[in-house]
């Protein structure tokens, strides 16, 4: 310790010397960082002369402490490693099971465009069948009609106005002569 205020009272001098010149801001600067280094020097000291000053009891125990929470850290590691592992294979099996779904997916989708254009179309057809239906229907109704005239028409013969009901459409035609 004795050299460190040896060298403090150097320093001193120094400044001193310096006082008039233009570079004294700058000396003090360095001085100044001097000194903090020297105290952090002898703070330095004081703690190792501390810990120089346990006994060597103390210092095993410590050795044991450090050391046992080293175990436990590496122990810690080597379980985070585990985990991570099987994170990571949990995460790859997700991922194998979402390419999956996503197939599946995409082919239900183009299943359901199918049936959807299946469904347009029998709807297209539906209605180009309730549109034919709907011509001919008339039509169907004149045949029979005929039909049923044709039938009567020796019994019409003989009688001036009657009435004759259809059996097959449940038409009833009116015929009327004039002799």
């Amino acid at each position: 310790m004795a050299a460190f205020r040896d060298i403090e009272e150097v320093s001193q001098g120094l400044l001193s010397l310096l006082g008039a010149n233009r570079a004294e801001a700058q000396q003090r600067r360095l001085l100044g960082r001097h000194e903090q280094v020297v105290e952090r020097l002898l703070e330095t000291q004081d703690g190792a002369e501390e810990s120089a000053s346990l006994h060597p009891a103390e210092i095993l125990t410590m050795e044991k402490e450090v050391a046992q929470n080293l175990l436990n850290a590496k122990e810690q590691v080597h379980q985070g490693g585990v985990e991570l592992q099987q994170l990571e294979t949990g995460l790859q099996e997700a991922g194998e099971e979402d390419a999956h779904l996503k197939a599946k997916l995409l082919q239900l989708t183009r299943e359901l465009e199918e049936l959807k254009e299946i469904e347009a179309d029998l709807e297209r057809q539906e209605k180009e069948v309730d549109e034919d239906t709907t011509v001919t229907i008339p039509s169907a109704v004149y045949v029979a009609q005929l039909y049923h005239q044709l039938l009567e028409w020796p019994q019409l013969s003989n009688q001036r106005e009657s009435t004759y009901p259809c059996q097959a459409c449940s038409f009833t035609s009116v015929a009327r002569w004039d002799r």
